[in-house]
């Protein structure tokens, strides 16, 4: 760029950062440090440089000029969408961008042009329709299309055009299909072949399109589960916050030090876990780099942790997070004088959020179904108003979410905790009355879900049963499966109980669909629901906090 057209331009890229960093610290945006820039387009899509590139666009209502610099962002010519899958390709930028594709040349083997469509109609792409064009003989349109005469086209142009369409009808897979036709258009261009033909070809990747089939199947089965595990960690609160709050309370109590806190190198916080004792030692195993023996910080939020290695992730199922809730577990239900949790506590509110004291009671739902089956188990909370000492109205649900996320650490006075404990017996009976009315509202909300949960399960049994069923069917009907008759006798008459024995099982199973399916809609039938207080929450209002 110096040279041709005298102008200065800094490449923007890994080595840069690094330099930028060691020179200007570790928070420097490298858009922002030179008028004229260049990248590439494989560089500014990965998470920090576009997250720093986006931090230069102009704001909503900026003026766009004059511009803050300038930036040509290069890619090879060839490579107009990524080929990656996954994620990699549904974040794309080019994926994004490319919604038309026109094949200047269509080439001899159809795995090129597969991959070139590919490469823009595929999955992340944004516009409603893409669009693909390549170069049909001067008589295509005129003689009615894809059901025009071979006879009425150009030659090698109706043929490639053939090969076009085959592709379309093929692309499942064109592993094998796509050598045979790579062939035949070679020939083609020699004179030696009028027509295409891959029909054999085809027949040999069934197999293949099958399985592809299956793979696409079971990725949006693990989409939707991974919705779904996401829409139960919101229900269950099973934030980092969370997470973390149970283990420092579990820690405590147990008697262990607490955690340290501390930074990653580029200023994520995390916390080094202390030397515990006991068999709490036991938690510490893993955090030990497997190759430079260092032990590692942890951290409970996975977006800390995802692509690194010098952090763990201390998820749910954690040593440290499962022995602490199994403390918490048996503090909450311990005897009372000897438990070391108390179920009774009192938070301050910011005024904004709460203008007189409020009490909010914390039980634990169990819905329970035929032969005493745990059918769904959670938190519920519903509490009211104190109003003249006394009891001032329910809390609907979106006002006690809102002022119990309110809450601060900080507790009130002594005297106000006071009063409010002799308060207490007067509303223990309407609290109770709340509780009540939230496990009907709850279970009433819950009765469509666990029919479509037991509707789905009994979907799922009958259709594993009946892939069983084919499956034996098919083997038995394997000519494969037909065994010579040169076995020893004794041989002869294993396998003879093998196969009678599959025929039994194949009859079976129908009647196992029925008794199976039964089992699962008498479990989900007439749920009963089960509440158990647990603990509960004063909240109180900073103004009257100090107890005046």
């Amino acid at each position: 760029m110096r040279d041709k057209f005298g102008l200065d331009f800094r490449i923007v890229d890994s080595s840069l950062m690094r330099d930028l960093r060691r020179r200007r610290g570790i928070h420097v945006n490298p858009w922002a440090h030179f008028p004229r820039l260049i990248t590439s387009i494989d560089f500014l899509k990965r998470e920090r440089p576009l997250r720093l590139f986006r931090e230069t666009l102009p704001a909503p209502g900026e003026p766009i000029y004059p511009r803050k610099y300038d930036l040509l962002i290069v890619d090879e010519a060839h490579n107009c969408a990524p080929s990656g899958v996954g994620r990699y390709a549904a974040d794309s930028l080019r994926t994004q961008a490319l919604r038309v594709l026109v094949h200047y040349e269509i080439p001899w083997n159809p795995n090129r042009m597969e991959q070139r469509n590919g490469r823009v109609d595929r999955h992340g792409q944004k516009a409603d329709k893409v669009l693909v064009y390549h170069f049909v003989g001067k008589g295509y349109e005129a003689s009615g299309g894809r059901k025009s005469p071979v006879s009425s086209l150009e030659a090698d142009l109706e043929f490639l055009m053939r090969v076009a369409l085959k592709i379309e009808t093929i692309r499942e897979d064109l592993g094998k299909v796509g050598t045979v036709i790579a062939e035949q258009v070679e020939e083609a261009m020699l004179g030696r072949r009028t027509t295409l033909n891959t029909e054999k070809a085809e027949k040999d990747a069934e197999p293949i399109r099958k399985m592809l089939k299956f793979e696409r199947d079971l990725q949006k089965q693990v989409q939707a589960l991974m919705e779904q595990y996401r829409e139960t960690r919101k229900e269950l609160r099973l934030s980092p916050e969370n997470i973390r709050r149970v283990v420092e309370v579990g820690l405590s109590l147990a008697g262990q030090p607490p955690l340290i806190p501390a930074k990653t190198q580029d200023g994520q916080p995390c916390f080094q876990l202390p030397p515990l004792k006991g068999s709490w030692a036991a938690c510490a195993e893993g955090l030990e780099h497997p190759h430079t023996k260092e032990i590692r910080p942890i951290t409970f939020d996975e977006a800390v942790s995802k692509g690194r290695d010098d952090i763990v992730l201390v998820h749910l199922n954690h040593r440290l997070p499962q022995m602490c809730l199994r403390l918490l577990r048996a503090e909450v239900w311990a005897e009372k004088g000897r438990s070391k949790l108390q179920r009774v506590t009192a938070r301050v509110v910011p005024n904004d959020l709460l203008d007189i004291p409020a009490v909010i009671a914390h039980a634990r739902l169990v819905v329970i179904g035929g032969d005493s089956y745990r059918l769904h188990e959670e938190l519920i909370a519903a509490g009211g108003y104190i109003r003249d000492q006394k009891w001032g109205g329910r809390l609907n649900v979106g006002q006690m979410e809102k002022v119990l996320d309110g809450a601060t650490a900080n507790e009130p006075s002594p005297t106000v905790k006071t009063k409010l404990l002799q308060l207490y017996p007067s509303l223990t009976s309407p609290l109770i009355s709340a509780l009540e009315a939230r496990v009907r509202d709850r279970v009433d909300g819950l009765h469509k879900k666990l029919t479509e949960r037991a509707e789905k399960e009994a979907k799922d049994i009958t259709s594993i049963l009946t892939e069983l069923k084919k499956s034996i069917e098919a083997e038995l009907k394997d000519p494969a499966y037909i065994q010579p008759t040169l076995f020893a006798t004794e041989e002869q008459e294993r396998f003879e109980r093998n196969r009678d024995a599959m025929r039994a099982r194949a009859r079976e199973i129908p009647e196992e669909i029925e008794r199976e399916t039964a089992a699962i809609r008498a479990r989900f039938a007439d749920p009963q629901a089960r509440m158990f207080p647990v603990a509960v929450t004063f909240l109180v209002p900073e103004k009257m906090a100090g107890g005046k």
